[in-house]
């Protein structure tokens, strides 16, 4: 029998590498997602053509607890990855985000502890539970104390936190990876979230680019391909990182500046990119590079596709994107 796995937010960009990575390792997969993001419909028509009967899907949000409830029975693991994930709107409701990043959260942990309280549960958390990291300008291991700032940052970091606590508390297998900047192919950036696929898809469509700060600003970059690898060892060996949060990012060696980051992508599409500046937003971080050794220590991960070849495979699939004008925008 196919082992069973259900994926919050399964039709976005991670979702739906995620999902074509266990799909393809022979896994039985059901993608939960309200598909109010961009881009979300046509990455569920791509992977129900891909992978057809097994893929199931259900259009349902994190907010209802009884869809939740159904939705988790008979898997034996899930990867929560639906959130609200801008910043920016965040500072706009606040409501809206602490529903569905923490109370989200914990109505999936409840319905995790009723229904299947053997499976897996791996909580897609965020640097941003850091804060700002004024005048850290090294890499950030799992030893900083979590200093969230900004509505974003306290619901992910609340979501963390139960998660962590219901393996404590209620035993639950759960395990937290706090990411960063991940990027890759079917991801529709936007100037808040996925900068790097927003950057591709602005130089391809000759679209000015706005870079909030100086552009000097430092990020590490993970291809998703070895994030979906690290999802899968995080699965097969639960039990030596149960209740465990790790930093997961590209490592010092994937590390790369704005400006860094877009003169490569000029120089792979060809196309010259134009851009202005504008102030810092609130709590944007001015150097975050994860430190994973934990994670190579515990589990054996490291990344393994660089920057170059990473950016690459994504130029290579936005060039042929139809919808990038709309999508993007």
């Amino acid at each position: 029998m196919m082992p069973r796995l259900l994926i919050t937010g399964g039709a976005g960009f991670v979702g739906i590498n995620a999902a074509s990575h266990f799909l393809s390792a022979g896994w039985s997969v059901t993608l939960l997602d309200n598909l109010s993001r961009a881009g979300s419909e046509r990455n569920l028509s791509w992977a129900r053509a891909e992978f057809g009967p097994r893929l199931a899907f259900i259009r349902a949000d994190v907010r209802d607890p009884a869809a939740l409830r159904g939705a988790v029975l008979g898997q034996d693991a899930i990867l929560h990855l639906a959130a609200q994930v801008a910043v920016t709107t965040s500072i706009v409701d606040p409501i809206t985000d602490f529903e569905v990043n923490a109370a989200g959260t914990v109505n999936l942990l409840e319905a995790v502890r009723e229904q299947v309280p053997e499976a897996v549960l791996v909580y897609a958390s965020t640097n941003k539970v850091y804060g700002q990291l004024i005048g850290v300008e090294r890499p950030v291991d799992e030893n900083l104390p979590l200093d969230p700032h900004g509505p974003y940052g306290c619901s992910k970091g609340a979501a963390d936190q139960y998660v962590r606590d219901y393996a404590r508390v209620f035993g639950l297998r759960t395990v937290v990876l706090r990411q960063s900047c991940i990027y890759g192919r079917h991801q529709y950036g936007t100037e808040d979230q996925g900068w790097l696929a927003h950057f591709v898809h602005s130089v391809l469509a000759r679209r000015p680019i706005t870079i909030f700060g100086d552009g000097h600003q430092v990020r590490d970059l993970l291809d998703v391909r070895d994030l979906c690898r690290l999802y899968a060892i995080v699965i097969d060996r639960i039990e030596d990182c149960r209740g465990q949060a790790f930093n997961i990012g590209g490592g010092p060696d994937n590390a790369r500046s704005l400006l860094d980051a877009i003169d490569s992508i000029a120089q792979l599409t060809r196309v010259r990119a134009r851009y202005s500046f504008a102030d810092l937003r609130p709590g944007d971080q001015r150097y975050y590079v994860s430190d994973i050794a934990r994670v190579g220590r515990v589990l054996g991960w490291q990344p393994q596709v660089g920057v170059q070849a990473g950016l690459e495979h994504l130029v290579e699939w936005a060039v042929d994107l139809p919808e990038r004008l709309q999508l993007a925008s």
